[in-house]
């Protein structure tokens, strides 16, 4: 049998030499013979520095779980350590699993070292189609958060392990995940930061703290701190440290596990005069010119040849017995639903809340009932007029969107279904994680989750200076990605409804935009139609004559807006108007790229034929232009937010917009005049 020390000796060298293989091999992949340059890529792409370390909780993460005692789930915060993830997946199955063409022998060995880094669609950096790949770690900081987000869903037994490199602790959304730590109590999280100096350029700061300094570091946040050096201590006293640390955790005792290491080590000492161990050289590929380069040919074969890859494999490429007996003491547990998502509901279009603060505590108190809800804002619930929903046990609160929004991520991957509540000017900061989520959710092997949700109140309008910034869906609509539904409710009914809706709703990311001042509520009677389609004509403020004039309304103040500039518009210019409600702004895009989106002739005949259009909405005229495009041959404008020079009263930010009702009545009239010409012609 083989001890736990071999096995994970066994695990890290078959990890890291088919990681080093992959960047730089294009054939002799088990160096049956020695190197030639037709062996030797020419241009070697992909990450070394990370991969040792990489390698080594990867191959001591798995043979934990092996144990049966304790679920370990595995999250990669590095994009960079995919090449280290798609090593261990060739070795495990799950590669061949994801890709047949890669099996676990010689030749699925060689088509996988000449795929990387394409890797048949997966790529080459952190998969959703391996183990390990439940975050995806192209962009640094978020892993820590997404995994306390995770450890939400219950599971007595399992620990969420977020494996994050020094440089990424640098970053701000994983500084202020140590201290959210503090609003989760109780959630099985361990991180192992692998300290190996370096970020990709330049020393780490954290990894220049000596044991003492990190202790009283992680200590002011709240943790403690084990430390282990390796290799030098040897995988016992890792695997010793790594079940301490799991023990502490599911005591409840937050403990982070620093691994010390060096950068890149097992790898070239110094090529062409120059050292590369333990130098950001090491960061991506030590040697480029291997096919070209004597020097760094020897270097290559002597590099590879020192994971002695003959006692690793069997003639035919196949894990040899010591390491398929490893291999079959691990296990590699992943992030999945708990329960079926529950199937969407209809209650909600029958209620008629009276203001923003009841249809939100309504819908959001209906689902936490359920056991798989949750609710995270930045400390803004009492100031967005919904203090029922500050301190209920399925509620977070902390001063930090990007934290939230990974936290929220992180449970929806684990099953959960939540909304995060912020300010709209705040939201920017959220586009990085959103891009990130979106490309995960398109990546091959990516598990469908319960939608992301963002309720986003507070708006410029009725807000400071500073407080109006609605670039987040305006950023969201660009991406044209079918995922993204933006939501602008009319009144608190629309609004309950589209939240019961998003609420229930899978795969998608879903924004809704209203404001927490009452404002006049809307008949219910198209409601129905608007929730399903995500538009509707308003019979109530429309004319049944043939419309010379469209007005499109997107939005709760648009909505008050447009209906108090109605009888001006009639009295003064003497034609026939449509009113129509947009729920869902993408109902305005093309349908090839909308899954909402209207086929031309359905939107010209909701727009009426012949009129002209006036849209007028919360955010971005730009965001309504990039849905519209050259989708309508006639007179258009659109009203919407605008930057002003500097600090305005409430009514002056309106006025420079067009966002008054005389603002309309001068945007008709350019309409009616520009028709005419059209006609004229």
């Amino acid at each position: 049998m083989t001890s736990p020390g071999n096995a994970a000796e066994l695990l890290w060298r078959a990890q890291t030499y088919v990681a080093a293989a992959q960047i730089h091999l294009q054939d002799n992949v088990l160096l049956r013979r020695p190197l030639s340059p037709e062996d030797v890529k020419a241009c070697p792409a992909g990450h070394w520095g990370t991969v040792p370390g990489t390698a080594w909780t990867l191959a001591h993460v798995a043979l934990l779980s092996g144990t049966g005692a304790t679920s370990l789930v595995p999250l990669l915060g590095a994009g960079h350590a995919g090449v280290a993830q798609i090593a261990a997946g060739w070795l495990t199955g799950h590669l061949a699993a994801a890709r047949p063409q890669f099996p676990r022998d010689e030749r699925g060995l060689l088509r996988l070292c000449r795929s990387f880094p394409e890797v048949a669609g997966l790529g080459s950096e952190v998969t959703p189609a391996l183990p390990g790949g439940d975050f995806l770690g192209g962009r640094l900081g978020g892993c820590l958060p997404f995994a306390q987000g995770a450890a939400l869903a219950p599971d007595a037994s399992r620990v969420i392990v977020p494996i994050l490199g020094d440089g990424e602790c640098e970053t701000p959304t994983t500084a202020a995940a140590w201290l959210a730590a503090h609003a989760l109590p109780g959630t099985p999280v361990l991180p192992i930061v692998n300290l190996n100096g370096f970020r990709m350029g330049a020393p780490s700061l954290l990894a220049a703290f000596d044991e003492r300094a990190l202790g009283t570091y992680a200590a002011g946040l709240g943790w403690h701190a084990r430390t282990v050096t390796v290799p030098d201590d040897g995988h016992d006293a890792f695997a010793s440290e790594l079940a301490q640390a799991v023990t502490n955790t599911l005591a409840g005792r937050r403990t982070v596990l620093f691994m010390r290491c060096v950068k890149g080590w097992s790898g070239p000492d110094i090529v062409n005069g120059r050292r590369v161990l333990g130098t950001a050289r090491a960061h991506k590929t030590p040697l480029a010119r291997a096919a070209t380069d004597p020097a760094q040919a020897q270097a290559l074969q002597e590099w590879l040849s020192s994971y002695r890859p003959e006692e690793l494999f069997t003639d035919g490429g196949r894990p040899g017995p010591g390491l398929t007996a490893a291999l079959s003491a691990t296990a590699w547990p992943r992030l999945k639903a708990r329960r079926p998502v529950p199937a969407p509901r209809v209650a909600a279009l029958a209620r008629q809340p009276a203001s923003f603060s009841d249809a939100v505590t309504t819908v959001v108190h209906d689902h936490a009932r359920a056991g798989d809800f949750r609710v995270f804002s930045p400390d803004e619930l009492a100031s967005n007029r919904l203090p029922e929903l500050a301190g209920q046990p399925w509620t977070t609160e902390v001063l930090a969107e990007e934290v939230l929004g990974e936290q929220l991520a992180g449970f929806n991957a684990a099953g959960g279904r939540g909304v995060l509540i912020s300010y709209e000017a705040f939201a920017p900061l959220l586009a990085t994680g959103i891009v990130s989520l979106l490309k995960q959710q398109r990546m091959p092997g990516a598990a469908p989750r319960p939608s992301w949700n963002l309720l986003l109140t507070s708006y410029g309008w009725h807000n400071t200076y500073t407080h109006g910034d609605p670039s987040l869906t305006t950023m969201l609509l660009a991406l044209e990605d079918p995922a993204i539904r933006v939501l602008t409710p009319a009144d608190p009914a629309r609004l309950a409804a589209v939240l019961d809706d998003a609420f229930t709703s899978t795969g998608q990311l879903n924004v809704i935009v209203a404001g927490k001042h009452p404002l006049p509520a809307v008949p219910a009677d198209t409601l129905r139609e608007e929730v399903t389609r995500g538009t509707a004509v308003w019979p109530h403020l429309s004319d049944v004559q043939p419309a010379a004039l469209t007005l499109v309304v997107c939005g709760d103040l648009p909505a008050a807006v447009t209906a108090e500039a109605l009888p001006q518009i009639r009295a003064e210019l003497g034609v026939a108007v449509r009113v129509v409600s947009v729920l869902d702004l993408t109902v305005l895009g093309d349908p090839a790229v909308w899954p909402a989106g209207l086929p031309a002739s359905e939107l010209d005949a909701l727009l009426g034929e012949d009129a002209a259009v006036l849209v007028v909405t919360l955010g971005h005229p730009a965001a309504i232009w990039s849905l519209l495009k050259a989708r309508i041959a006639r007179p258009v404008e659109v009203i919407g937010w605008r930057e002003t020079e500097g600090p305005r009263s409430q009514e002056d930010i309106a006025a420079a917009a067009g966002m008054t009702a005389e603002g309309l009545l001068a945007a008709a009239g350019r309409l009616l005049k520009a028709r005419a010409r059209c006609n004229a012609w």
